[in-house]
């Protein structure tokens, strides 16, 4: 199984993904035997290497010998389903042309099967969609991840006439995907591309944990006026689950007339309920008045709960909270031998090497067991080496627990 990132800094389109795949390392071959298995006939796939701005990427163009019908939705369904493809292909490029077809019906006022595609149902749309398929099952892409879309302004001519960019069938398309504009009139997300991304049911942010493993750059056809180069960037490689959430939602309230004898059990309701971190910061409010500033940082999927103990457990009545990206060490929990006996510690790992770090609670344990200051106890911590460590299972003693 893989990850891919889209890197959409200029557009996509479905001969840009495509040529994406293919530099990635699909081979040409694999994409024209598999093509074949379609009742297409008449149409060469040619890929070009090419180096905008110094970038080597690939090109694809599909040359047709003749002229082709603008096909119904269902008439495409029944080409494909008849198929020999691959019936993983065969599902990947059903399930992009369907929310093609929907996305049509909604701008022309009618049904899916009513839809005649023009430019997408052309014999090039047709193969650069089945290609994508191609190329997501050859590389066993499962999930599809996508930086926000630029939206450029202006026009584009297709069989309908003139039409505002962006194209409408991407303005249905692209719903619920986050985007934003461009000075460009040129158009940098045509429905092909955006289809591909709806279709695989990407989600959208920014270049998720993985083991990359391969980059493929996909060229466009046109040199964009306003000198970025006209490129998709595919990111292929191996999931590398996090597990700590790498987005934390932030929720913060003032308190100028709440006890804060209150605080130390508002706090461990808080981290119950699956707070990451609390804070409570003096500050001065208004009208001269001594107040705090309650923090709670928590993953999002934790903020409602969280949200409803502040407001219940406190003065406040109302409350702030935002979204914030946070890069946390990797760390492990363990154990290790000092001389007045085994330390619960976390071992994190630095830029700079590991380093171990000493549990409070069971320091202050071992301190008051051994009737030592607590520094001691740290302080022989500090004389153990980073190779003792132990992580959690392994050798704890019967003294760590029964003290």
């Amino acid at each position: 199984m893989r990850v891919a990132y889209a890197d959409t800094f200029a557009g996509i389109s479905g001969d840009m993904f495509l040529g994406a795949l293919l530099d990635a390392g699909l081979p040409e071959e694999t994409v024209n035997q598999e093509l074949a298995a379609l009742p297409l006939a008449g149409f060469t796939l040619q890929c070009t290497k090419t180096a905008p701005h110094g970038l080597a990427a690939t090109r694809v163009t599909i040359t047709v010998s003749h002229d082709h019908p603008h096909r119904s939705w269902h008439a495409i369904a029944d080409m494909l389903a008849g198929s020999a493809l691959t019936p993983a292909v065969k599902e990947k490029s059903l399930a992009i042309f369907s929310e093609l077809a929907e996305a049509e019906a909604r701008v022309h006022g009618c049904l899916p099967a009513e839809v005649h595609f023009h430019e997408v149902g052309a014999v090039d749309s047709i193969i650069d969609i089945v290609g994508a398929a191609i190329g997501l099952h050859y590389f066993d892409i499962q999930e599809l991840v996508s930086s926000p879309l630029p939206l450029s302004h202006g026009w584009v001519e297709c069989a309908h006439g003139r039409l505002p960019l962006p194209a409408p069938a991407v303005c249905e398309l692209i719903k619920g995907m986050p985007v934003y504009g461009t000075d460009l009139t040129q158009e940098l997300v045509t429905p092909t591309g955006a289809a591909i991304l709806k279709g695989c049911r990407s989600s959208f942010g920014p270049l998720p944990p993985m083991i990359i493993e391969r980059v493929g750059y996909g060229a466009g056809s046109r040199q964009l006026a306003d000198g970025r180069p006209n490129l998709l960037r595919l990111v292929i490689g191996s999931p590398s689950p996090v597990t700590e959430a790498q987005e934390v939602e932030v929720i913060e309230t003032h308190l100028d007339d709440w006890q804060p004898e209150g605080y130390p059990y508002l706090s461990e309701l808080l981290f119950a309920r699956g707070a990451l971190d609390v804070a409570l910061i003096p500050m001065q409010m208004k009208k001269g008045r001594p107040g705090f500033l309650l923090r709670v940082v928590a993953d999002p999927a934790m903020g409602f709960e969280l949200k409803r103990c502040i407001l219940s457990e406190s003065t406040a009545i109302g409350l702030r909270f935002h979204r914030q990206s946070r890069w946390t060490l990797p760390r492990q929990t363990g154990t290790v031998n000092t001389a007045l006996g085994e330390v619960a510690v976390k071992k994190v790992t630095t830029p700079i090497g590991d380093i171990l770090y000493p549990e409070y609670e069971d320091c202050r344990r071992l301190a008051m067991a051994r009737e030592v200051p607590l520094h001691t106890v740290y302080r022989e911590v500090g004389r153990v080496a980073v190779e003792a460590f132990r992580p959690d299972g392994e050798g704890i003693t019967a003294e760590k627990k029964s003290v």
